[in-house]
């Protein structure tokens, strides 16, 4: 039964392909499944992967369907839908190879957001006074983090669960706590 299941939902997927086979973003959404791929030790062509992605995880087609904003996709939702509790801000410019842990409850409003970006779940960044965020490339932010206002995270940098950042981290910096402190830097 799981196999006849898997199929009827693949044939709901082909209206995805032809978003990606068309979309303006394709490169950014290849480093995406790339991302996913390694991380789930995974292998196969980019539309295998796509189908997988699309068909077993809703912050996967969360993130599509933001890279693919407009109608087409909004009508896509509805029968294939997104994860509701992860949100993504229309305006946040999002660097391609996001990778999620189970983003439930998940809120991304930057006014930037790098490369290979890793967020886990219960994680706010959001804005203070009309301020956002710009996140660098290469961060990982952990369970239940906030991070808000108009502050700079560099490159390489790991937020801790449950630290409150309210101020500019440096580049390759490990932050820990409420207010975060930087507890390792290189």
């Amino acid at each position: 039964m799981s196999f006849i299941h898997r199929f009827i939902y693949s044939l709901l997927l082909i209206p995805h392909l032809i978003v990606y086979k068309f979309s303006p973003v394709k490169r950014t959404i290849n480093m995406d499944l790339k991302r996913w791929a390694i991380e789930k030790n995974i292998s196969g062509s980019n539309i295998k992967l796509l189908i997988r992605f699309l068909s077993l995880s809703p912050d996967f087609r969360t993130i599509f369907y933001f890279r693919n904003r407009g109608m087409i996709t909004s009508l896509l939702n509805i029968y294939c839908p997104k994860e509701k509790y992860f949100r993504i801000d229309m305006s946040t410019k999002l660097g391609a190879g996001i990778l999620t842990g189970h983003p439930y409850s998940t809120i991304l409003n930057a006014e930037s957001i790098g490369e290979n970006l890793y967020v886990n779940h219960l994680v706010t960044v959001g804005e203070v006074n009309g301020k956002r965020p710009i996140i660098g490339n290469n961060v990982s932010i952990y369970t239940g983090a906030i991070i808000i206002g108009g502050i700079t995270i560099g490159d390489n940098v790991k937020i801790g669960a449950g630290s409150v950042v309210t101020k500019n981290i440096p580049a390759n910096s490990t932050v820990v706590g409420n207010p975060a402190r930087i507890i390792k830097q290189e």
